[in-house]
């Protein structure tokens, strides 16, 4: 098993990041864990333009993304993901709090790797994280492109 390159969080609420990077830093399933506030940052960073056009070449070896966000909301971006050649192999993981069958349905067909309700207790969030954590960035073999630090 390696260390595992980079993670991307997609999620506008403070709160959610900071336990969110807590739990992955606690287990170290990241050498890397790069934080965005809303879709748009999201977009920006994969396709690298605008604040991050000088990011190295390479992508996460996972995208945690929020549904509900401002700008452009999480299935937005997953469709972009989906659509965007270099980045169609990435795997994404919806982590949110949205337990309705619409938001479930549309992220599936539009090909989301992995579906996560946020729990409401502090303790199940952030055992929920690293489990994830631990599958997508430790135990999943990431498509070619990601980076490798």
């Amino acid at each position: 098993m390696t260390i595992p390159k980079r993670i991307l969080l997609a999620d506008d609420d403070p709160r959610d990041q900071e336990l969110t990077v807590m739990a992955l830093s606690e287990y170290r399933l990241a050498t890397e864990i790069e934080v965005v506030n809303d879709g748009v940052e999201a977009l920006d960073y994969l396709l690298r333009r605008d604040k991050f056009a000088n990011l190295p070449a390479g992508n996460p070896a996972i995208v945690l993304l929020d549904l509900k966000m401002p700008k452009v909301d999480g299935l937005e971006v997953l469709r972009e993901i989906r659509k965007t050649p270099q980045l169609r192999l990435l795997p994404v993981v919806m982590l949110t709090s949205s337990m309705q069958y619409v938001d479930i349905a549309e992220s599936y067909n539009l090909g989301v790797s992995a579906y996560v309700v946020k729990p409401v207790d502090f303790h199940d969030f952030v055992e929920a994280v690293k489990k994830t954590g631990l599958f997508w960035a430790l135990l999943n073999e990431p498509p070619p492109g990601t980076v490798s630090k």
